[in-house]
């Protein structure tokens, strides 16, 4: 029996859960079958996705904290050489059919990628209902309406210098906010804020400065946690947009569910679907513009700070296998993604 144990975030506080589980749809089940066999449970009116996981890499269960386990959405090599293949006519935009869109199957395979910790219902991923969401920013440029920082400030590519943060993800910041200022015309704050000196402890220490930040601006309306994600040191999520390499990006969302507890009441957020609808509006615009660009978005549970606002976004820009240039040059694509849903012009 698999004995797992795991520390949740409550408030500022810790604490310390110890339980035990298996997942019993799998004890007649190879682990092979069960990869390439999703399990689906049908109940009165619609559909919970059990599990799925995109890799054959263990994910090692359900790690001791948010800031542990949300780095660990890594793919492998195989799937991204037959997803950059896919995306061969990168610079011809594609239209995704509106009526696929309502088959909760070809949605959950074509969009996303549920991580075995977790699950989904057919409810919260409704294509209508995601699509519906007004995503466009309420407020003019003449108060701070975008907020970006970094969980993870010290997350770096394979060329990224010790101790200098515009090198990591954090420079990769400073040009998003870049291009959303002066091409776009956003009011923009970038937070550089360092909150990852103790790992364990990044996600319940960024709280309360984005707390304070909010609190200041109250006008804003997005909150971008931007990340570099970690993989298997032979995985390349590189691909090609307007004749650039670039880093692959993949939207993240939190559910504040686990397979093993169901709903966390002490990590509830009241933004889930909206959380859910403005990535996967931003998923359905980067696939028909730029294919091949954003991986599957990944659902895992937890919460992951994205309870401060509807429009909050976990952004995973490439992996350490990444140079830091291919890394800046995928914020192209992604601000013009940006401003097309958050203009309304999608």
């Amino acid at each position: 029996m698999l004995i797992l144990v795991t520390r949740f975030e409550f408030g500022e506080f810790f604490q310390n859960i110890k339980y035990e589980t298996c997942f019993s749809m799998f004890q007649n089940i190879s682990p092979a079958l069960a990869a390439e066999n999703p399990l689906y449970t049908e109940t009165a009116a619609e559909t919970i996705y059990k599990t799925q996981t995109e890799s054959d890499l263990d994910y090692e269960t359900i790690l001791a904290q948010e800031a542990a386990s949300e780095n660990e959405a890594a793919v492998s090599e195989e799937t991204v050489i037959e997803e950059n293949e896919k995306s061969s006519k990168k610079d011809q935009p594609v239209t995704i059919s509106k009526d696929k869109l309502k088959d909760f199957d070809y949605l959950l395979q074509k969009f996303y990628t549920v991580d075995k910790t977790t699950t989904i219902k057919s409810s919260q991923l409704n294509a209508d209902s995601l699509l519906k969401k007004d995503c466009k920013l309420s407020q003019d440029n003449s108060k701070p309406q975008i907020l970006i920082y970094h969980t993870h400030s010290l997350e770096g590519y394979k060329d990224s210098k010790s101790g200098d943060l515009s090198t990591t993800v954090v420079g990769v910041g400073d040009y998003l906010t870049k291009l959303l200022k002066e091409k776009y015309g956003y009011n923009v704050i970038h937070d550089r804020g360092t909150y990852d000196k103790d790992r364990d402890n990044a996600y319940s220490v960024a709280g309360p400065a984005l707390e304070k930040i909010l609190a200041k601006n109250p006008s804003i309306e997005v909150v971008i946690d931007l990340h570099r994600d970690g993989v298997n040191g032979n995985t390349k999520l590189v691909t090609e947009t307007n004749g650039k390499k670039m880093a692959q990006v993949m939207f993240f969302n939190g559910l504040s569910r686990t397979t093993a507890v169901g709903d966390i009441d002490y990590l509830h957020n009241p933004y889930i679907a909206d959380n859910l609808a403005f990535s996967f509006q931003l998923q359905l615009q980067a696939t028909q513009q730029y294919p091949g660009f954003a991986r599957k978005i990944y659902l895992k549970g937890y919460r992951y700070n994205m309870h401060y606002r509807p429009k909050s976004l976990l952004v995973e820009v490439g992996a350490q296998t990444n140079t830091l240039q291919e890394a800046k040059n995928a914020m192209e694509p992604l601000a013009e993604v940006l401003d097309s849903v958050l203009s309304g012009e999608n």
